[in-house]
């Protein structure tokens, strides 16, 4: 029996405390089977259309659940005024069993009303063919730089398939999660050129003992992680989610680590752990793909700028996803391939996770992004990283989180609730 408050489930007997966005996950974990893509709890259900004629309408600020369809492009619209930058996440989560090409993916596009395109963003699976979760983005920029797509109005996102009758491509329909973003124009002169250099040296790989930190299953249930050297357990097939905080001016660095197998098997899967890092509006920044043999493996992430408001005016698409504070996500998958070859796991992963650089003040913004906050890190993201609970829980909920309390308190917590309510049902 299960006890809700608020967001979280208060399991008697036990010291879980759901994260939100993983509940639905929570099944599979136990299992010991990788979890499906946990979708943002509460998002709306909306249909792509196959004419931006029908499009739906996306509101920045809420998540939406969808489907893309084999073939062909689904069209949802978004209203916007003629000053905020405008971001929308497709995240594609094919079902589990299906297949994928190579080259197969997403491809994202925003045009505005008369078909001029704004932005296109395609991310693909890449050679391990394993089906996971990918994201890609589309944006609507105001920029001096870039004339088009500056109008107030209708614009239109279309998501589709990069190869959906490639090689191997099953022609499953797969769910889509969107988010739409907007962040405010600036209050003062912003610089409109490239960033300054930067210190582009590979950076050293973090030392020090791995503390176990369990990932989410989706961007919602992200698992937030500060600068240190963090274990997990991950199976073949599985995606784990983390939220790093980087604030304006700070550089993340991060290598990933994959542990020897334990079957002693050999063999050899090409891009068997795949790691993704996204910007706070889940824009694509960069990856890395590790071959496993058997024996342990690393890989880095390239080198990345500090964060600053004028990376976006960079031709490099790596920099220019750096342009802004918040959460930036880590998403690793495992390859399903790995399990023929070295049995199901679990893996032994290791992300060790630099954030350098003194946190800088920001540009100062003309109002208020949506949602609010997200281009910003506060006390309580740095907090949550600490503790590895999401932001905005109570202590109670936290200390279960962690297992800080056993399973007697968790049962004197659970009855407490109930005294009150029901003290509260007397007293009605």
């Amino acid at each position: 029996m299960a006890v809700r408050v608020g967001a979280a489930a208060v399991v008697l007997g036990t010291t879980a405390a759901m994260v939100p966005g993983q509940a639905s996950a929570a099944a599979h974990q136990a299992s010991g089977t990788p979890s499906p893509y946990a979708f943002a709890d509460g998002a709306l259900r909306v249909q792509g259309a196959r004419s931006t004629g029908d499009a739906a309408l996306l509101k920045p600020g809420e998540a939406y659940r969808s489907s893309l369809p084999g073939n062909g492009k689904v069209n949802y619209r978004l209203d916007l005024d003629a000053t905020s930058d405008a971001y929308v996440s497709v995240t594609a989560a094919p079902a589990p069993g299906s297949t994928v090409s190579v080259i197969d993916g997403i491809k994202v596009t925003v045009q505005d009303a008369e078909g001029n395109t704004c932005s296109d963003d395609t991310t693909r699976f890449g050679a391990a063919r394993s089906p996971h979760p990918v994201a890609a983005w589309g944006m609507r920029e105001i920029s001096p730089n870039r004339p088009l797509c500056t109008k107030p109005g209708a614009y239109y996102l279309s998501v589709e398939r990069v190869d959906p009758k490639g090689e191997g491509s099953s022609p499953d329909a797969w769910d889509l999660e969107l988010v739409a973003m907007t962040e405010p124009r600036t209050a003062g002169t912003e610089a409109t050129g490239s960033p300054e250099v930067w210190n582009s040296a590979t950076p050293q790989p973090l030392q020090g003992d791995a503390r176990h930190r369990k990932g989410g299953a989706g961007f919602t249930g992200a698992t937030p992680l500060g600068q240190g050297v963090w274990r997990d357990d991950i199976r073949p097939g599985q995606t784990l989610f983390y939220a790093v905080p980087v604030d304006w001016g700070q550089q993340i660095s991060v290598t990933a680590d994959l542990g020897s197998s334990e079957t002693g098997a050999t063999g050899y899967t090409s891009d068997a752990l795949h790691l993704t890092l996204y910007n706070p509006a889940r824009g694509d920044v960069a990856d890395v793909g590790v071959g496993y043999n058997g024996g342990q493996r690393s890989g880095s992430l390239p080198p990345l700028p500090p964060v600053g408001h004028a990376n976006r005016y960079s031709a490099t698409s790596q920099v220019s996803a750096m342009r802004f504070a918040g959460s930036y996500y880590l998403v690793a998958h495992l390859s399903q391939d790995v399990a023929d070859t070295f049995g199901d796991g679990p893996f032994k992963m290791t992300l060790r996770v630099t954030v350098s650089g003194e946190p800088r003040s920001g540009p100062e913004y003309a109002g208020e992004s949506v949602p609010e906050g997200v281009f910003e890190v506060t006390d309580e993201d740095r907090e949550a990283a600490a503790e590895g609970v999401a932001a905005g829980r109570d202590t109670a909920m936290r200390a279960l989180a962690v297992g800080g309390i056993g399973t007697g308190s968790a049962l004197l917590v659970g009855l407490g609730v109930w005294s009150l309510v029901a003290r509260r049902r007397t007293v009605a």
